[in-house]
Formats: structure tokens, sequence, C-alpha cells
């Protein structure tokens, strides 16, 4: 496998999904300066000119969350995700939408201090919170003691948050970014 990627790019959430599920993979070093994202090799890997990109044989995947449930399905034995007929997956698939279709733009919004108006399609930050803190309930993580391809997805956004000096100002949810940075694999970010 080959992944695409940018030390200051998205690119560090599908690192840290593959660094979660322990398989080897090469990284190929995108410089974004020179804009090689754009280039006609890479757009044939990801046609929006982004990253995160992952190669496997013939197989292309970009976006995260899309990066995240092919590798935790591709290797089961990391124990990432429920599996197909199990009763979590149903759940495990809304969180992972959730967490682009939902927190990541209503996070973008507050910190932006822009107005999230109803034509947009997603919640307001203060009830992506609310869902986000009902759903992790007594945690540790979202499937309690059971660390999946969910929290990557879902705790990405809230270490984003903090790096940018941002804090959704719940303790709940502020123990539970600490639990995942004090993961040895979390992503890092440059």
């Amino acid at each position: 496998m080959k992944l695409y990627f940018n030390p200051r790019s998205r690119a560090v959430i599908g690192k840290w999904m593959l660094d979660e599920a322990g398989v080897e993979y090469e990284i190929v070093p995108i410089d974004l300066e020179k804009k090689e994202q754009k280039s006609p090799e890479f757009l044939k890997v990801n046609p929006a000119g982004k990253l995160p990109a992952l190669v496997d044989g013939d197989a292309r995947v970009f976006e995260n969350a899309a990066l995240c449930l092919y590798v935790a399905d591709k290797y089961p034995q990391a124990k990432l995700a429920p599996g197909v007929d199990a009763p979590e997956r149903g759940r495990y698939l809304s969180l992972m939408v959730y967490s682009t279709s939902q927190l990541e733009p209503s996070m973008g919004d507050h910190m932006a201090q822009a107005p999230t108006t109803p034509q947009r399609g997603w919640t307001e930050y203060p009830q992506t919170l609310d869902a986000v803190e009902r759903e992790l309930g007594d945690g540790p993580y979202l499937f309690g003691d059971w660390f999946t391809a969910a929290d990557v997805m879902i705790g990405s956004m809230f270490i984003y948050q903090r790096m940018f000096g941002g804090s959704t100002g719940r303790p709940k949810l502020e123990a539970y970014v600490d639990r995942l940075l004090a993961r040895p694999k979390c992503m890092k970010l440059r």
C-alpha cells in the first residue's frame, strides 16, 4: 500500500488509521507548495487533487472516511470495525459518516464564527457536540473500551480543533481527546 502524504494535511488521519491497523505501507511524499497534488499523475489517484489518497494494488481510495473504512474492513484482525453482520455495524457506519457530514462542517462554521443555516444541511455545532457526547456514553471510546475507526474519524476532528487553539468546552469531550492523544499511534501534527 502507498499513502500519498504531507504532514501538514489531512493525510495524518489516514496515517493514524494505518498505524493503528499495524499494516505495512509506503509513504509517498507530496509537496503541497509545488502543487504536486494537482499533477496529472496524482489526479489519476485522487481526481479531487487533495490528500489523503491510498493505493493498494489496483484499488484507489481517497477521503479519510473511505480510507478508514477500507483499511478496517481489509484488516479485520486489527479489530478497528464491527464485522458486516455485527449489530454494532450500523452505528459504526453512522458515526463514520457523521464525522464528515455533520461534525466537521459544523465545527468549521463554529471556528470561523459563521452562522449555520438550515439550507446547508448540517446541524449547529452545540447539537453535534451533544450527539457525540451521547454516543461516547461512559467511554472511554465511542464503543466503550473498544477503539475503532470511528474514534479516528470523530477524534481527529477534535484534535484538529485543539491544534488550532480551540476547545469543545466540554470536560467529557476534552477528556476523550486527551485519551486519544495519549495513544502511542495517534496522529501527530507537525
